[in-house]
């Protein structure tokens, strides 16, 4: 440089990621080679391991947590990871399973958590490998991209169905993740990737074993991702990138096979929720789409596949209900936006559960913080359209559940509640009230 200042190792970083993406997007064509070189440097290792750090997360099958790895020394770990890498004797253990609760009762979704090593390794190759794919994804891909997000991709739903496109698919695919063929996938990175101990090193997170509880108290190993050759490891780092570049086949494919201008169509996605606009009719769109899922060997979920036409039928979409809203004026309706029921009750469940009887000897301080910090990270999220009338009914179930609390905690007769109005629950004890004008939002939102 000019200047003959001396690059920090995260601008080194930033420097080489921004050089990737600028010859990816020139040449769309060109194969990177000679980058597994990179990925044991200490500049990115160390860059890797404060992403790391920061997301935080639970301890892997090895019990090693970051205060471990800090006791030991970071700089002293992460060499000896580097070294691994190097020498090629690095090796993935198995994936940690929980099981996450759905709404469905009784019903879980399976996510991994990888030891703290191999979500650095993971997002040490991901800083190198990101960048480069990032100029191959399509603009309707929406989710863990820089400058775009699950607001983007509402408000793209919402342009199209303005702009006449109300024939709705709305698409649900089956246990995506662990759908995803590896020849498909491995072949999407080769196109772009040359670098073959990059490649095995991918191979090799795609197939690491899944350590799972045995139904009698016990753990077993299972690796059926690598007898079936199929699925992305969900909870890694590398995942969400990997099943986006498998999502570019379809998308594309979409495009290039014509059915984007013959169906009058376009697609809005964002990770494994996808949903195609058109001006043709919906069952048309699906029956394509499932000729070309059957070629990608991704099946579609047909129970929960819709086909509608919006706004006379509304339909839900990364929490949001899109579909015919009516103005509090009564002056007419509109296509718009708004929190879903089942986004609502969603979150008065969690309210429900922060103010339990088991937190009864929590100060109340402590409580309401939860409280505000869940609210409000909920409402920041649900910020777009008619929100009003949802985040009223929030409010009246924080306020009812926070009194109860109370009212145990201090032994108070719940007849008795008018020792805890609303004007001391938002004024003494700081209760956030949801409302546009709190969060700083615009007035009015179609």
């Amino acid at each position: 440089m000019a200047t003959g200042k001396r690059l920090t190792g995260p601008e080194k970083v930033r420097q080489l990621r921004t050089v990737l993406h600028a010859k990816a997007k020139e040449e769309p064509e060109r194969r990177f080679h000679a980058l597994i070189d990179k990925v044991w440097r200490e500049d990115f290792l160390a860059e890797a391991y404060r992403r790391v750090r920061r997301n935080g997360g639970s301890a892997g099958v090895d019990g090693e947590d970051f205060a471990a790895v800090e006791s030991y020394g970071a700089e002293r770990w992460l060499g000896e990871l580097a070294r691994d890498l190097k020498d090629g004797t690095y090796a993935p253990k198995p994936v940690r399973q929980v099981l996450i609760p759905k709404k469905q009762p009784g019903k879980f979704r399976p996510l991994g958590i990888p030891c703290i090593r191999d979500r650095v390794a993971q997002t040490s190759a991901l800083l190198l490998l990101e960048p480069i794919f990032e100029a191959d994804l399509q603009p309707q891909q929406y989710a863990y991209r820089p400058g775009r997000s699950a607001h983007d991709a509402v408000r793209r739903i919402h342009g199209l169905l303005y702009k006449g496109h109300n024939e709705v698919l709305e698409l649900d695919l089956a246990n995506h993740f662990g759908e995803i063929p590896h020849a498909g996938l491995m072949k999407s990175l080769a196109r772009r990737i040359s670098d073959g101990r990059m490649l095995a090193l991918i191979k090799a997170w795609l197939e690491m074993p899944v350590e799972e509880d045995d139904g009698q108290g016990g753990k077993r190993l299972t690796n059926r991702s690598r007898k079936q050759r199929k699925g992305t490891p969900q909870g890694s780092p590398i995942s969400p990138l990997l099943s986006g570049l498998y999502m570019r086949r379809f998308i594309l494919g979409f495009k290039v096979l014509g059915h984007a201008q013959r169906f009058g169509a376009e697609i809005v996605n964002h990770a494994d929720d996808v949903c195609i606009l058109g001006t043709t009719p919906a069952a048309d769109m699906l029956a394509a789409v499932r000729r070309l899922m059957d070629g990608l060997r991704l099946p579609i979920n047909e129970r929960k596949t819709r086909c509608l036409r919006c706004p006379e039928e509304p339909f839900e979409f990364l929490g949001y209900r899109i579909g015919r809203n009516y103005r509090p004026t009564g002056e007419g309706a509109y296509i718009g936006t708004r929190p879903s029921p089942a986004s609502v009750q969603s979150i008065c469940r969690k309210i429900s559960e922060l103010t339990a009887r088991r937190y009864g000897r929590l100060a109340s301080e402590v409580v309401v913080e939860r409280l505000n910090r869940t609210m409000v990270g909920w409402a920041n999220y649900f910020s777009l359209g008619q929100v009003s009338p949802a985040y009223s009914a929030v409010n009246r179930h924080a306020v009812r559940r926070l009194r109860q609390w109370l009212c145990r905690k201090h032994k108070t007769r719940l007849r008795d509640y008018v020792r805890f109005p609303d004007t001391r629950l938002y004024g003494e004890y700081g209760l956030a009230r949801l409302s546009r004008r709190t969060l700083g939002l615009p007035s009015a939102q179609a």
